[in-house]
């Protein structure tokens, strides 16, 4: 009953904008998963595009192993959680003791925190960025230092090299970064890990990583996890394996590094359900290709809309994009809401830009029909 009434709800939102004549790139595009439920949240009457889910996910192979496993949901994951974790070294081809679970990836950034942050410890981190970290910083006593992005939107790292003294504890790089959806290279930060004092940790955050695709300035840090103990690298199966509801995240570090943040985790932080799903995720290659193609072809599709209304996006090397309003964004976030689809929350250091999460093919259609309504919106063209 769950999957007929939630494709009950997307036929009908397929209806609705089903007359948007203007749009015409857009209904070219082939949905490959048309048949598949919507999955947008309690409220079905809204379009959400704030969060970067997966507006698709999970995949078929991965919804069958949920399926599957919902009679072993009263009891607790102990089992299940040393089998994902040698599975996820397997697929990184590392030691088990190398890989950290965690209910989500926010919940290793918090036992970064508390294993790594505390009175007289500073996080370093951009401006703006991922914000859960700094509040688990703040939780525990720490100063926060936030570093502007430059002008190419990348992390400033000769600035956050110039206040990366001994109180400095841990720094946080979020890349590609969020909200920007922005690239810093791989060998910036190279160089940047390799002036770092012998104290400092840096916490990379690899959450998009799978939709970067091909670019020479970007490689995963997994590798470097391998021979330097002051870096760790979390991934989720929050984004492309569109299982945020679920909450599995994981920190691939050194064993001792894993070890001490260990110390800091909750008993049973992992259902057993995630498990199962997840073990099913790595498996699913040929899901997460599908996802990653179709995530491409919709952004390239975002920039195309974008650029016939003479707006520039940042370049966006994830599932989500982050453009300039030249208007305040909380004011255009309210239109949005009011027309029935959700945008990201406002970014105070960059207060006219909005994060626009990349959604299904009618979601989208949805998106620029709104934006087309706005007070403002063909002065932006002179802009």
């Amino acid at each position: 009953m769950i999957w007929s009434r939630r494709g009950f709800l997307q036929s009908l939102a397929v209806s609705a904008l089903g007359g948007v004549a203007a749009q015409s790139s857009l209904k070219g595009m082939v949905s490959e998963a048309s048949c598949e439920p919507t999955r947008s949240g309690q409220d079905g009457s809204l379009i959400r595009l704030d969060s970067n889910e997966n507006a698709y996910g999970p995949s078929t192979k991965v919804a069958a192993a949920i399926e599957s496993y919902t009679g072993s949901v009263n009891r607790y994951s102990r089992s299940a959680y040393p089998a994902l974790r040698e599975r996820i070294a397997t697929f990184h081809k590392l030691n088990p003791h190398q890989v950290l679970l965690g209910c989500g990836s926010t919940d290793i950034l918090r036992m970064a925190a508390c294993a790594f942050l505390g009175p007289s410890k500073q996080l370093i981190q951009a401006s703006p960025t991922f914000g859960a970290l700094e509040h688990y910083a703040r939780a525990v006593g720490s100063d926060v230092l936030s570093v502007p992005l430059t002008q190419a939107y990348a992390h400033d790292l000769d600035v956050m090299l110039l206040h990366a003294s001994a109180s400095a504890s841990l720094i946080y790089i979020c890349n590609p970064n969020n909200p920007t959806a922005s690239l810093t290279p791989r060998t910036d930060l190279e160089a940047f890990i390799g002036k770092l004092p012998a104290s400092t940790i840096v916490l990379i955050d690899e959450a998009y990583h799978d939709y970067v695709g091909q670019s020479g300035m970007y490689r995963s840090f997994i590798d470097r996890c391998l021979i330097d103990d002051r870096v760790i690298v979390t991934r989720t199966f929050s984004k492309v394996y569109g299982l945020a509801g679920l909450r599995l995240g994981y920190a691939v570090a050194s064993p001792r590094v894993v070890q001490r943040l260990h110390s800091y985790a909750t008993e049973n932080n992992v259902n057993s359900l995630v498990t199962h799903a997840a073990m099913a995720a790595l498996d699913d290659n040929g899901g997460v290709d599908q996802f990653v193609r179709r995530n491409s072809d919709e952004r390239q599709e975002f920039f195309n809309q974008a650029i016939a209304r003479a707006l520039k996006p940042i370049d966006s090397h994830t599932n989500f994009v982050m453009m300039n309003t030249y208007h305040p964004a909380n004011q255009v976030s309210e239109h949005f809401r009011q027309s029935g689809v959700l945008i990201s929350r406002p970014f105070p250091a960059m207060d006219t830009y909005i994060r626009v999460s990349l959604g299904r093919q009618e979601e989208m259609i949805a998106f620029w029909r709104t934006w087309d309504i706005l007070p403002f919106a063909k002065n932006i063209m002179h802009h």
